[in-house]
């Protein structure tokens, strides 16, 4: 039993009718399955959070379409190892094995002359690449790699595909299945996993190893008090950093410097790129800060560009100024809730047709038929402010930006209420 894979290998789905999750991809009549099922598969890129089966998802489709497959690793791979790798693909483009699928796991860890030693083997056919990445590719893929990239957003896993899993182990896994093991309590098994079903496995696997015996009935209590001593051991390389960079994000949104501070230590000192420390600055400075302050996405850019420019080891004062002015800063997140209500109306009510009003009308027909008709020009107003309508017909006085309450945004919708009358006179 020593000697056993982990429980999240050994439960390692070998074909799309295993796999969980990703319905939106691989589900009956999904455009990857389509894809896989039709043989014409694109190189693409897999971009979601750690385990949720981007590298499985790839084996799974070599083995569906019989295909050749090389797996490397962006974090310990260079540029001779690509090439050797094409090398070899490149002889059994012709084999009559079908095209090689070369996985690249951590894409986004690859410079730019590494992932420019791949975009010839995808420009001439050599291989059919798949990238798995946790990043944003548009930020982290060079765009030429990307433009012949077909780009596939996988999401976490929900808690009932979660739970699903959970049960599967117990009655398939060849270990599990000889235990009288009940599952009192899913929470803490699938608080602890935070979406991603290798970590959950891992949980499991933790508790009933801790509980020990034959008959085990797990809760959320002996969940916790076997797995948070141990979890750090099962961690692989880079999950732990997901649990680290929220909660730096998670001090600075609740205002304090000092755990900020020591979170971004934790990061430079496991180092961590500082350009992604930058980034999520910058996102947060927008996200959580908003109009509250707007200088913090003034501020978050100039260190973003500054690190980019510095580097370590000079770019962690920068980083440090940045974080605890972050953390120090009035919070609003009422752009963000804006945005987030703006996309949910637009998918509820469709493409509603934009007003006559404020369309644009640059040919005589288009005047002819209202285009523009009764347009106020705000400038030519007092106040540079005239009351029309600027939302669809079927949505008219819809209020999507509620200011936070700060003295930034105090001072907004005090002229909101002045220009708007009811809408803001709350």
């Amino acid at each position: 039993m020593q000697n056993l894979p982990p429980l999240a290998e050994r439960m390692r789905p070998q074909n799309l009718d295993e796999y969980v999750g990703q319905q939106h991809l691989v589900g009956p009549d999904a455009v990857l399955r389509k894809a896989i099922q039709s043989g014409q598969l694109p190189s693409m890129i897999f971009w979601g959070p750690p385990g949720v089966g981007k590298t499985t998802l790839a084996y799974i489709i070599s083995q569906a379409l019989d295909r050749p497959f090389f797996n490397l690793s962006a974090i310990n791979s260079g540029v001779k190892d690509i090439r050797e790798v094409i090398e070899k693909a490149a002889g059994l483009k012709d084999s009559f094995l079908g095209m090689p699928i070369l996985f690249i796991d951590e894409i986004h860890r690859f410079s730019k002359s590494q992932q420019d030693s791949l975009l010839g083997a995808v420009e001439r056919g050599l291989v059919t690449l798949i990238g798995a990445t946790t990043e944003n590719p548009s930020f982290e893929v060079i765009s030429a790699l990307l433009s012949r990239c077909q780009v596939y957003i996988l999401k976490s896993l929900d808690e009932h595909e979660l739970s699903g899993l959970l049960h599967t182990a117990l009655k398939k896994d060849a270990v599990l299945k000889e235990k009288d093991i009940t599952i009192q309590d899913h929470e803490a098994l699938i608080r602890l996993s935070g979406g991603d079903a290798r970590k959950l496995l891992n949980v499991l696997e933790i508790a009933v190893n801790g509980i020990g015996g034959k008959k085990i009935v797990l809760t959320n209590e002996n969940v916790l008090e076997h797995a948070q001593q141990n979890l750090a051991l099962y961690d692989k390389a880079g999950e732990q950093h997901y649990d680290i960079i929220s909660a730096f994000i998670k001090s600075i949104r609740g205002s304090d410097p000092n755990g900020a501070v020591y979170w971004l230590a934790r990061m430079i000192e496991g180092g961590e790129d500082p350009l992604f420390i930058a980034r999520r600055l910058l996102i947060l400075a927008s996200e959580d800060i908003g109009n509250a302050n707007p200088n913090a996405l003034l501020l978050a850019n100039n260190c973003f560009q500054a690190v980019n420019v510095i580097g370590y080891p000079e770019a962690r004062i920068i980083l440090s100024q940045a974080v605890t002015y972050l953390a120090s800063s009035v919070k609003s997140n009422a752009s963000y809730e804006a945005i987030n209500s703006a996309q949910q109306l637009v998918k509820q009510t469709g493409n509603l047709p934009v007003p006559l009003h404020i369309r644009n009308a640059p040919t005589k027909l288009m005047k002819n038929i209202g285009y523009g008709k009764d347009y106020k020009y705000s400038h030519g107003y007092e106040g540079n402010f005239a009351p029309q309508e600027y939302l669809p017909d079927l949505i008219s006085g819809t209020k999507l930006y509620d200011p936070g309450k700060n003295p930034a945004e105090d001072k907004m919708r005090e002229k909101l209420k002045q220009n708007w009358k009811d809408k803001y006179n709350y």
